[in-house]
């Protein structure tokens, strides 16, 4: 006979659009199913784009938006996440969860407070090292927060380290090994930003590489995400330098790029520091400066300090600053490996199993 599952109502997830909030909660969604404890997902309309166990289950849709921007767009935001409360409230009533999980961003805020309210079991995950504007209007109504950092600003004694989840193709490569470039050796460079990096990346990168001894740059193989009205231009670039480039506006396959690369520049948004984690390798990371709370130069930091990576401040992403680092790097390559190793400590390929031993410890 199957092991009766540890809850029998459902959980209810509740999230925000973007990926840093929606790959814990499909990985959540993913082990909730693997045991299974049935769920729910209320999310705004962006929820129609998502896969995996999250799109396998009932999605019930309320109003959102972010309260930013001019004061017509904040009044209007406002009635919408009004409207989102009464959708939410309705939605919970209806599906009666044993325990409501928030992952952040706006579109999570009514359903949260609608657990509030009906006095409904509630925690949230964290996916930053700085607690997210949207958890913190929540905290008043939540027994726990997970966290993805040992520290996490704005948290108090509620605070659950678990990690932060990745996806499947990235724990799969969880056994990967590092091997530094030896003497002579190709060296394996990654970098990438996403939209919000790949501007500065695709101006100070090559001018960096461009800027190293002829021996190093002979032995370089790059693979840099671009912005299409940029590849042409850092394409020309490498090529008039006769440096191996593959560039790309995406990657589809990320997760290989990654355990392939001998070092990786790129931002430092919760999935890429966890990523790095997950797979274990050395990186210098630039955090992007707009991000809220500066939540980016806190993962960075955080990292930083495990010895698992390079900090440059956004200000001071320059090409001398970068190739200087890129030059002690390359002809002390042990210095990877170490970093490598440290990386890889940090990572926590269980923070999924760890997230739902928490959510179902709150629901019972």
């Amino acid at each position: 006979m199957a092991e009766r599952p540890p809850i029998s109502k459902l959980v209810v997830l509740a999230t925000g659009g973007t990926g840093g909030h929606v790959f814990p909660a499909e990985a959540l969604a993913g082990e909730l199913e693997a045991r299974g404890v049935p769920f729910a997902l209320v999310t705004d309309s962006r929820g129609r784009q998502w896969q995996g166990a999250l799109a396998r289950r009932p999605i019930h849709y309320i109003h959102s938006a972010s309260p930013s921007g001019s004061l017509a767009k904040r009044l209007q935001a406002l009635l919408l996440l009004g409207l989102g409360l009464f959708d939410a409230w309705r939605a919970l009533g209806r599906l009666s969860p044993a325990a409501v999980v928030g992952f952040g961003g706006y579109a999570s805020v009514p359903t949260m407070i609608a657990a509030r309210l009906r006095r409904m079991p509630a925690m949230v995950h964290e996916q930053n090292a700085v607690l997210g504007r949207a958890n913190r209007l929540v905290l008043g109504g939540v027994s726990k927060v997970a966290t993805s950092f040992a520290r996490t600003r704005f948290v108090d004694d509620r605070a659950y380290l678990v990690g932060n989840p990745v996806r499947e193709p990235v724990r799969a490569l969880r056994g990967s090994t590092y091997r530094a470039p030896g003497p002579d050796r190709v060296i394996d460079l990654l970098a990438f930003g996403g939209s919000q990096g790949a501007a500065s990346f695709s101006q100070v990168i090559p001018e960096a590489i461009l800027s190293l001894p002829q021996a190093m740059r002979a032995r370089l193989r790059i693979v840099q995400q671009c912005r299409p009205e940029d590849l042409e231009k850092v394409r020309a670039r490498y090529e008039k330098a006769n440096i191996v480039a593959e560039l790309a506006p995406f990657f589809a396959d990320l997760p290989q790029r990654l355990a392939g690369a001998h070092l990786v520049i790129g931002r430092s948004g919760a999935s890429t520091v966890a990523e790095l984690a997950t797979i274990g390798r050395p990186s210098i990371l630039v955090p992007y400066p707009y991000a809220a709370d500066d939540h980016q130069t806190a993962n960075a930091r955080a990292f930083e300090a495990a010895g698992a990576c390079i900090v440059i401040p956004h200000a001071e992403f320059t090409a001398p600053a970068l190739a200087g680092h890129l030059r002690a790097l390359f002809e002390a390559p042990e210095r990877m490996s170490v970093m490598a190793a440290a990386a890889r400590a940090a990572g926590r390929p269980d923070a999924a199993s760890r997230l739902a031993d928490l959510v179902i410890g709150v629901a019972a």
